[in-house]
């Protein structure tokens, strides 16, 4: 086979972003840190749209950790009221793009009427399959491990379970994203390099890419740059490629 006939990499399937920088964004302007979380909401449009062109059927977005429930009032409640307007203006246009939208995290610390709208938009494009968006809100790596493990504590307790059954597939079933295929590439923007408790347990084998960009300033364009970048790496997931 000519090497001009070898078809080139798989772009990743799945792509799991951080999206960092929002509240600097802001205050480097002299703005407050809701304007960032406002325009940081508004990008997520353009890379939504951009996913289906460069090959990603799953798009991951952290949203909203465990850990930041100890920033102030005043932004968690605008935080809060920001997923709910996104929630609200993109619905529609979502599931006329055939976008299905799943929210994974621990939801019960959530306002019940956050709880209600994220399961009516669930349902809404529950139908569709162009793109796979998953918003993670509320959510902790530790912490779905810590409820998955539950999970399987008292399935085994009640006798549901025989614990010398529980593999990683078995493990992998009891997470929130029992349905979805792990990432093959997890972005981070805003320069910071660390994965802040992010899908811990799905991301063994993923590629990382950090990037200096903050969020709102992170366009399809360098998100189809670290595509094209990712197609050149060597995944071995920890075998040997042949000479």
């Amino acid at each position: 086979m000519a090497a001009e006939d070898i078809p080139p990499p798989p772009a990743p399937l799945h792509v799991a972003i951080i999206m960092d920088g929002n509240g600097r964004w802001a205050t480097s302007r002299g703005w407050p840190r809701l304007v960032g979380h406002r325009r940081g909401a508004e990008r997520v449009r353009s890379i939504v749209e951009a996913c289906p062109a460069l090959g990603i059927t799953h798009l991951t977005l952290y949203a909203f950790s465990t850990e930041n429930w100890k920033r102030s009032t005043e932004e968690v409640i605008g935080l809060m009221t920001i997923f709910s307007a996104y929630i609200r203006s993109e619905a529609k246009r979502l599931s006329a793009e055939g976008v299905r939208l799943r929210f994974i995290g621990d939801r019960t610390r959530l306002d019940h009427k956050l709880q209600r709208l994220m399961a009516w938009v669930e349902a809404k494009t529950a139908h569709s399959g162009r793109l796979h968006l998953t918003v993670a809100i509320n959510y902790g790596g530790r912490n779905e491990i810590v409820r998955a493990a539950r999970r399987l504590a008292c399935e085994a307790a009640e006798g549901r379970l025989d614990p010398a059954r529980i593999d990683d597939a078995a493990f992998a079933a009891a997470l929130d994203t029992c349905d979805l295929p792990d990432p093959d590439l997890v972005i981070r923007t805003s320069g910071e390099t660390r994965i802040s408790n992010y899908l811990l347990w799905q991301s063994a084998y993923a590629e990382y890419e950090f990037t200096p960009t903050l969020w709102p300033d992170f366009t399809p364009e360098e998100l189809a740059a670290i595509v094209r970048k990712f197609a050149h790496r060597e995944r071995r997931f920890g075998g040997v490629v042949s000479a």
